[in-house]
Formats: C-alpha cells, sequence, structure tokens
C-alpha cells in the first residue's frame, strides 16, 4: 500500500471516529439524521449544525447562567429569556418575551426542569406556529452563554431616535449649543464668554493687522 493510500485511509477512519463519537452523544450527526428522516417527507434538505450540541447539555448550561449556586437541573423565566435571545428565537417579532412569559407561568413554577421546559417550548411552538425543532435547533447552536446580542430596532424607533437627535430643528437656548454643522459648541455653547482680548464687540478684523508695523 502506498504512502498516499496510508494516509487516505487513517483520515477516513479519523473522520468515521468522530461521526460515531456525535452519535453516542446525541450530537449533530444524530440531529443530522433525525433531520434526514423528517425532510423526506416534505423535501426540504437535512441541516447539519456541526456546532450543536444536546439540548440537556445546553439547558444545563444556561440553567447556571447567572447563578454560581445552580445545580443545572432547573430554569427560571430569567435565564430562558437570555437563553432565547441569545438563540434569536425571541425575536421582538414573532417571538417576544410577553410571548415566552405567559406560556412559562402556565407551569406554574418559577423554576422547571429540562422535561417540563421542554413543555413549555412545545406550547409556545404551537401557540406562534413556529416548529419546536427549528427553536431547538436555534438553541443548541446559539454556542455558551453569555455571547451579546441585540435585537433589531424598529423602523418607528430608529425615525424617533433621528428626530430627536437632528440639533437643526432645536430651538432656543438648545440651539446656541451647536454650530451650523450641528458640532456642539462646548462651554462656549452653554455660556456667554467674556472676550478680554481688547477688541470692541462685533469687530470684523480681529487679528489681522501687520505685526510688523
Amino acid at each position: 500500500m502506498s504512502e498516499e493510500s496510508q494516509t487516505r485511509e487513517a483520515v477516513e477512519q479519523v473522520t468515521q471516529d468522530v461521526k460515531d463519537v456525535k452519535l453516542e452523544n446525541g450530537g449533530a450527526a444524530g440531529a443530522a439524521v433525525g433531520a434526514g428522516a423528517a425532510s423526506a417527507t416534505n423535501g426540504t434538505p437535512a441541516k447539519n449544525d456541526d456546532n450543536a450540541i444536546p439540548f440537556k447539555d445546553a439547558f444545563k448550561l444556561f440553567s447556571k447562567f447567572g447563578d454560581p449556586k445552580s445545580d443545572g437541573k432547573l430554569i427560571t423565566l430569567s435565564q430562558s429569556d437570555k437563553w432565547m435571545k441569545q438563540a434569536k428565537v425571541i425575536d421582538g417579532k414573532k417571538i417576544t418575551t410577553t410571548d415566552t412569559a405567559i406560556h412559562f407561568k402556565k407551569l406554574k413554577s418559577l423554576k422547571v426542569g429540562v422535561d417540563d421546559y421542554q413543555k413549555f417550548l412545545d406550547d409556545l411552538a404551537k401557540s406562534k406556529k413556529v416548529e419546536l425543532e427549528e427553536i431547538k435547533r436555534k438553541l443548541t447552536t446559539c454556542g455558551q452563554p453569555g455571547i451579546t446580542t441585540h435585537l433589531p430596532k424598529s423602523p418607528a424607533a430608529a425615525a424617533a431616535v433621528d428626530r430627536l437627535t437632528d440639533t437643526s430643528k432645536y430651538t432656543g437656548s438648545h440651539k446656541q449649543r451647536f454650530d451650523t454643522t450641528g458640532k456642539g459648541k462646548g462651554i462656549a455653547g452653554r455660556k456667554e464668554l467674556v472676550d478680554a482680548s481688547g477688541y470692541v464687540t462685533g469687530y470684523q478684523h480681529k487679528d489681522t493687522y501687520d505685526k510688523s508695523h
């Protein structure tokens, strides 16, 4: 057997070993197989999320987020919302924190275990008419807790901010704090400074005298 053939065989063996480990842990490879079986009925190509982790592992990570005393068995609404925001399940449009609060409170407990949490997700998915597996996919591929996420601002909010920060529309004393380009004048825009240069106020030719005379 040539050296090239031996190298190729070794690479193939390592690749297969990695797939076997993922299948044993219920990871991405196992999820991909399940997704492939489901997609056979609707013709949608299966997504292979190599960075996915088992749902229970993700649950444990986020149930400890912000609570050093947690053993990872129970999760609160606050922790759940942080998880969903990071995973972009909560997008401020289709699903909001109001929606999650309503469905979480149906469990009648401030903290819930992984089984009840999956019931919460199922109830939420049916209510909002979204796929439960899609929610879980996002929750298991969003990475470890702590990644900062920002929900997009609505067009109305962006327009309001633009309007309030348009210095050309300012009036009264606020108008005096900015020049014609909108740049702040600093202290000169807040206080009337005394000119101690010796020139008469309003003199147009200040500092133009030829000092050679």
